[in-house]
């Protein structure tokens, strides 16, 4: 029976931490519209959400080191630098890259997305279904 409760309270712990998610986008209308599709805890076992955002290349790098993410969230539609070629960059050249979730404009830009290393794909307009539950298996694999 102790370990019954000690696995419950492992569950319990790891639903309570926050997992750390940074959405990029130039667009201030797309990063609150992903915050509020995943929404404070995408899915059921999920952990909640503590989100930050960056409106440039710049402010990704820079969030990176000072943070550890469990996730990122960037929008292969931004301006000056998209998120394909972000997330290409920080594959090739992050240690220990964070999963990776790109918002694409069109299904048919898919292969663009394998080309930039994403973990993962979705489309705009966002799906909050589609998104949480992708979210929440990114989130699941990193913890593993």
């Amino acid at each position: 029976m102790s370990d019954l409760v000690r696995s419950q309270d492992a569950e319990v712990a790891q639903a309570n931490t926050a997992a750390k998610i940074m959405v990029y986008s130039d667009d201030r209308s797309t990063r609150a519209e992903v915050r509020t599709a995943v929404g404070r805890r995408p899915g059921k076992g999920a952990p909640t959400v503590e989100w930050f955002e960056a409106a440039t290349e710049f402010g990704v790098l820079d969030l990176l080191e000072q943070e550890v993410f469990d996730l990122l969230i960037l929008d292969g539609e931004a301006a000056k630098v998209g998120g394909m070629g972000l997330a290409k960059q920080l594959k090739d050249e992050v240690q220990n890259c964070p999963p990776i979730l790109l918002l694409i404009a069109r299904p048919q830009d898919e292969w663009l997305g394998r080309w930039s290393l994403a973990d993962s794909m979705t489309t705009f307009p966002i799906n909050p279904r589609d998104i949480q539950q992708k979210v929440t298996t990114l989130l699941g694999a990193r913890a593993r």
